[in-house]
């Protein structure tokens, strides 16, 4: 695939993740409390599954920077790939909000913005279901033995950890997720939660992973790595030595 189809399906798989399931949202939260506890975790599910299935085999089918972070760390993703991902699935987070500004009013896609009921609890979570989440997507999407179910895997996944956390704090593991409502809705309470937590579960999930189903206890090979990936090259040499010094 050219490089500028695994962008775009990045940001229209993106959008659809987002835009199914705070729409979603929106309408459960017109049945109370109840309505949004049961019935919005399939609307995020769902929607990542039928993101999964169209754009899965052009991409990857990340839509969600936390995921091509695990990625590139597990040598999946260059650097470069990783940049590029992240810019548009930021983009179709937020044109997914922004178009729900159609149907709906400014305040009702503030409502979609996930708020942190507690700092410390939020970032727990974050970290711990975004770990679980990175785990299942790392293993499901290389496994031959589970290869034929992990759209459905990843996409149940994400179903539980929203039943498990929708009440604490409307269910990130996703920054774009959070950064697209956030930016439509003005509504930045809590924000950096949403950031900080699900790149640190990517890590942890990472680790997990490497050390438990690959078996590989020394990570300083993965992080020499990645320091020379992300590092920019220095300027070019001209051959000449450099004068003395003192």
């Amino acid at each position: 695939m050219k490089q500028w189809q695994r962008y775009l399906a990045e940001l229209f798989g993106t959008f659809i993740l987002v835009f199914g399931g705070t729409t979603t949202l929106i309408e459960a939260s017109k049945l109370g409390a109840g309505g949004v506890q049961f019935i919005v975790p399939f609307g995020f599910g769902l929607s990542l599954l039928a993101g999964l299935y169209v754009f899965a085999e052009v991409s990857g089918g990340h839509f969600n920077p936390a995921v091509s972070l695990g990625f590139f760390l597990d040598r999946r993703l260059t650097f470069e790939d990783l940049l590029g991902y992240w810019i548009f699935q930021f983009a179709g987070a937020i044109m997914a909000s922004l178009l729900m500004l159609i149907p709906f009013n400014h305040d009702l896609v503030k409502s979609t913005a996930n708020v942190a009921h507690g700092n410390g609890t939020s970032i727990f979570v974050e970290i711990a279901f975004t770990a679980i989440f990175l785990l299942v997507i790392l293993n499901s999407t290389k496994s031959e033995r589970h290869g034929g179910s992990a759209l459905i895997a990843i996409s149940l996944t994400l179903l539980v950890i929203h039943f498990a956390t929708i009440g604490i704090d409307g269910t990130s593991v996703n920054p774009a997720r959070s950064l697209g409502p956030a930016l439509v809705g003005s509504q930045w309470t809590g924000f950096w939660i949403f950031v900080i937590g699900p790149a640190a579960g990517a890590v942890l999930g990472w680790i997990i992973y490497a050390v438990v189903v690959k078996g590989d206890t020394d990570l300083r090979d993965d992080m020499q790595r990645i320091r020379a990936e992300v590092r920019p090259p220095g300027p070019p040499s001209t051959g000449t030595p450099a004068p003395p010094t003192g």
